[in-house]
């Protein structure tokens, strides 16, 4: 399998993606802007979208891609794309989204019978089997509901995005036992924003550093969701934690494999 990074940021500014990654070519984890710059083409072979949580800058792309790819999904027969996120988020997505007053509802569009968007609940702890990749939906701590995901490589070990996430002990209670290849992870504030990082139950270098030295081992570990302009202060912060995982920045455009291509 390849994940490629269509958008890392915790925020918009040139040059500058929220939150998106594409898992080969058919399942979308969270659709932030980075979405955008995919080619048709691309965005038409989307089968599924994995959805953290909420927030606008991890959703804004649903409803604008399944706009794009109505027509060409309707003319080649294809059925709906499945949005799988918790309960309370397809209920957000339902209640300020898909209103029609915010923007159409594409799951009852082109029609009720056959729309382009099909809304797919899970819980935290279920396996998910998207054709043929298997992937867990793993605990996150967020100001809303929230999950992160594990995707299994098999032999390889597992990809694991942590989504929007505070402190979690639960979490690595659950990745200790698994074989991680990548850890995605995010790193919003800086040290100097400690307390809006707490209040916001969002990540800081120095709770980063608390929560990494949770999962033994030397992991790959990217960081994803630095605020714009803040990524030379957070990563200077970070390259000074005692830590045995090997940490970098992700980068829009990335691609980190697992198992063979």
């Amino acid at each position: 399998m390849i994940f490629t990074v269509l958008g890392c940021s915790g925020a918009i500014a040139a040059g500058c993606r929220t939150t998106a990654f594409l898992c080969d070519n058919d399942v979308l984890i969270d659709a932030g802007t980075g979405v955008g710059d995919l080619p048709l083409e691309a965005l038409a072979r989307i089968e599924h979208i994995l959805i953290s949580h909420s927030h606008l800058d991890h959703v804004l792309a649903i409803g604008l891609l399944a706009d794009s790819v109505m027509r060409a999904r309707r003319a080649a027969g294809r059925g709906p794309i499945q949005v799988h996120a918790l309960p309370e988020t397809l209920a957000a997505l339902r209640a300020h989204i898909f209103n029609g007053v915010i923007w159409p509802d594409f799951t009852r569009l082109p029609s009720a019978e056959h729309p382009v968007l099909q809304l797919m609940p899970f819980a935290i702890g279920d396996l998910l089997k998207l054709g043929d990749k298997r992937i867990e939906v793993i605990t996150a701590s967020h100001t809303v509901p929230a999950c992160g995901f594990a995707v299994d490589g098999g032999e390889a070990g597992w990809w694991v995005y942590t989504g929007d996430t505070g402190p979690n002990p639960s979490l690595w209670m659950r990745l200790r036992h698994m074989k991680i290849a990548h850890l995605v992870i995010e790193t919003a504030f800086s040290d100097e924003e400690r307390q809006l990082a707490y209040i916001s139950r969002h990540l800081c270098p120095a709770a980063l550093g608390h929560e990494l030295a949770q999962l033994p081992g030397s992991v790959e570990v990217h960081i994803t969701h630095i605020k714009p302009g803040e990524m030379e202060a957070v990563m200077s912060e970070v390259g000074k934690l005692a830590s045995s995982h090997r940490i970098r920045a992700l980068a829009a455009g990335q691609t980190m494999a697992l198992g063979s291509p």
